[in-house]
This record gives C-alpha cells, sequence and structure tokens, in this order.
C-alpha cells in the first residue's frame, strides 16, 4: 500500500498540476469555441451576409436571350440578380465605375442562334458571379437548342434523366455505403485524435522529465519516489489529463450539434452522417481499444527517450523518431481510406507501432476476420509489454544521467543499477 501511495501521489500530481495550468484551461475554452464555431459556421455567416443582392447590367443585343436568363438567375442563384440594361457599353462601364452594378453582361447570338456572352466587371476574380452566370446561361442555350431541333420538354427531360444504378454487395458481411461513410467518418475522427494526444501530450512526457532534470528537481523526487513509479505516473496522469480534455470537446460539440440541427452548419454537414446509434457496438470498442494501447507505446517510448534528455532544448531531437513512426502511420492510414483490402496496408496493420492506426482502419472499412484483430492486438499488448520493461529500466537510469543527450545513451542508462 505504501507503495502504491507513493505512485498515486506521483499520478494525482501530474493530473492535477497540468489540470490547473493556464495553458491547458485557455487551450480547452478556445477549442471549444472553435468547435461551436465550426458547427455554426453557416449560420454566422448568413448573420453577417444579409447585404443585398449583387447586380449584373445585361445588354441584349438580340432582345431574346434575357428574360429565359433572368428566370434562370432568379430560379438558380439568390444572391445575384440581373438587370437590363438599355443604354450603350460606355455607360455601363461608368455605372460599374460608380458600384451600380458588379459588372456588366453582353449578349449576343453565335452563327447558330445560340447565345454568346462577355462579361465585363472593373477586375478579373474568380467570384461566384462570372460562374452563376455562366451557368445560367448554359441552360439558356440547351433551351435554344432544344427548341432549334424540335425536342419537347419531356424528351429532353427523359435524356438528362440520370442512369438508374445500384451497386449490391454479395458478400453478406461487407458494409452498405451508409455503414461505410459512418465508419470513415470515426476513423477520421480516431486518426486526428490519436495523432494530437501522442504528438501533444506525449511530448509533455519528455518535456516534463527534461524540466525536472534541469531544475534539478529530479534529484530531490528520486531519493523519495522510484524513478519507474515516476514514469508510469506521467503517463498515467497525462493520460487522465487527455481524456478529461477530448471528454471536454465532445460534450460541448454533441450539444452544439443538437442546438444547431443536423442541416446547419460545416460541421453539422460533416457529422450528419455519423449517428453512433446506428455503429456497431464492436467498432466503438475497437476504437477505444486502439486509442488507449496506441497511446500507451508511443508515451513510454517517448517517456524512455525524454529521461535521457537534460536540457528542454534537446527533447525535440530525441523524439523525433518517434514523431517519424506516428507519421508514417498515419499518412499510411490516409492512404488506406481508399485502399482498405490492399496487401500493404493489410501487412502494415499488423505491425506494433502502426497497428493502432491501420488495423482500426481496417475494422471499421472491410470485414476483417476475428483472429487478425486478435494477433494484432496481441503483438501490440506484448510489444507495449517489452518497451515498458525496458523504458523502466533505461528511465531509472536516464533521470540520473546529465550531459549531451544520444541515442547510444540508451545503452549507458540500461546498464545502470
Amino acid at each position: 500500500m505504501k507503495r502504491m501511495r507513493k505512485f498515486w501521489t506521483v499520478f494525482c500530481h501530474t493530473y492535477l498540476s497540468k489540470l490547473r495550468a493556464k495553458s491547458f484551461i485557455i487551450i480547452t475554452i478556445l477549442t471549444a469555441f472553435l468547435i461551436v464555431g465550426l458547427v455554426n459556421l453557416q449560420n454566422i455567416i448568413n448573420m453577417f451576409d444579409n447585404q443585398e443582392a449583387d447586380k449584373v447590367a445585361v445588354i441584349d443585343e438580340t432582345g431574346q436571350f434575357y428574360q429565359p436568363l433572368a428566370a434562370q438567375i432568379e430560379k438558380s442563384a439568390d444572391d445575384l440578380k440581373v438587370v437590363r440594361y438599355d443604354k450603350d457599353e460606355a455607360a455601363a462601364e461608368k455605372a460599374v465605375a460608380d458600384d451600380e452594378f458588379a459588372g456588366y453582361l453582353l449578349l449576343n447570338a453565335g452563327s447558330e442562334g445560340l447565345p454568346e456572352a462577355t462579361y465585363k466587371s472593373e477586375k478579373v476574380s474568380g467570384g461566384n458571379i462570372p460562374k452563376q452566370l455562366q451557368q445560367a446561361l448554359q441552360q439558356v442555350k440547351v433551351g435554344v437548342a432544344t427548341q432549334q431541333l424540335n425536342i419537347s420538354p419531356d424528351a429532353l427531360a427523359k435524356i438528362s434523366q440520370p442512369v438508374t444504378f445500384e451497386q449490391v454487395a454479395l458478400d453478406q458481411g461487407t458494409k452498405s455505403a451508409k455503414e461505410l461513410s459512418q465508419a470513415r467518418t470515426l476513423v477520421y475522427a480516431l486518426l486526428f485524435v490519436l495523432l494530437m494526444s501522442v504528438t501533444f501530450y506525449g511530448s509533455l512526457i519528455a518535456t516534463d522529465v527534461a524540466t525536472e532534470k534541469s531544475s534539478r528537481v529530479m534529484e530531490i523526487m528520486i531519493s523519495s519516489v522510484s524513478p519507474v513509479k515516476q514514469m508510469f505516473g506521467k503517463i498515467l496522469g497525462l493520460a487522465l489529463l487527455c481524456l478529461t480534455q477530448f471528454s471536454v470537446w465532445i460534450v460541448v460539440g454533441y450539444f452544439a450539434l443538437k442546438s444547431a440541427g443536423n442541416d446547419s452548419g460545416a460541421g453539422a454537414g460533416f457529422f450528419s452522417g455519423l449517428s453512433l446509434a446506428s455503429i456497431p457496438v464492436s467498432t466503438i470498442v475497437y476504437a477505444l481499444v486502439f486509442f488507449i494501447l496506441g497511446y500507451l507505446i508511443f508515451s513510454t517510448l517517448l517517456a524512455m527517450l525524454g529521461s535521457l534528455v537534460s536540457r528542454v532544448e534537446d527533447t525535440q531531437q530525441m523524439m523525433a523518431p518517434v514523431y517519424i513512426l506516428i507519421f508514417i502511420g498515419f499518412y499510411s492510414a490516409i492512404f488506406g481510406l481508399g485502399a482498405p483490402e490492399s496487401m500493404f496496408i493489410t501487412v502494415m496493420s499488423f505491425i506494433p507501432f502502426f497497428s493502432p492506426m491501420i488495423m482500426f482502419l481496417r475494422v471499421g472499412l472491410v470485414a476483417v476476420p476475428f483472429w487478425q484483430v486478435a494477433v494484432s492486438i496481441g503483438l501490440l499488448v506484448l510489444t507495449i509489454a517489452i518497451l515498458l520493461v525496458i523504458g523502466a529500466r533505461v528511465y531509472r537510469g536516464g533521470v540520473l544521467m546529465y550531459g549531451k543527450a544520444s541515442f547510444k545513451s540508451i545503452k549507458q542508462a540500461f546498464s545502470l543499477r
């Protein structure tokens, strides 16, 4: 009990000291506001975008294209209005210069009697006005061409109607298109959450140890608490801190989506296809399992390497190989979203440093035999256990070592008792 009490002391100190830190509170609050803003992005844009529709002057030299164009614009564009302009181009240019119009459109007929147009404005830009005008004129051209060819509107509608096409999977275990969309959203979420948690919270372990060593606090701590208990206390304390912060963001995001509605905002559009009620429980369980195991394997590596560093400035150099492993797994998983059944992804899903991302990708998108998942998790757990044993030995010796850190220091730290 006394030994465990010291572990819980380190655990609670690590968790509470970081929880009360101003940087943690500020980042948590700002990110929560950012989540609410993203969910309600469209509402915010609409709130600041209550200005009048852009007006475009139309000089119709044919006298027959303005009416169908105006009807098409009214039907397809809410933020654009066309106005028949009976004066010449010089007057139209002056009106544009005086900000009476956003630009003017010169309409005429080509050799086959089809509409042709030139849009003139103060600057040539990639805004919506030229695109909206071009799309509307395309519909006018289609209408004129069908009249010339004596094609009835019903016949044109049949020609334009999309072909009926349905995809059916012969394998009963294959996910439907809706399930695949939900799974991809969940996989994206886990990939980014795991990447953020490992790169940010994992690096906190290394920098925390380096700070204690550089301030000589470590020499006082090891006299009362063993380095191994310090290591595990820091890893699990920061793990709980990570779960606390993400729980706050998830709760804020849930209520923001609920209040905004399914059809409101960019964030709601992204998450509208994700319904936790329709996602299999096994997928959610796998997400939690691979997230925890992924955090443990990388945080153990970072804690071990951080113990070798005496100065905070040297931590990034020592942590670089771990970050390389993380990004290889991340970008391989991004590639695997489009090819989850490829041999490359299958092989990578069994490599412990990549399996937290890639095996979950396979589980989420394709039907993976249970024995493969079990083997992947078993190899991951075994690797974590080995790293914990090695990391504890290295950590115990590393916290007592000072001077310039290098990867050769691992052997020296491992040999210290």
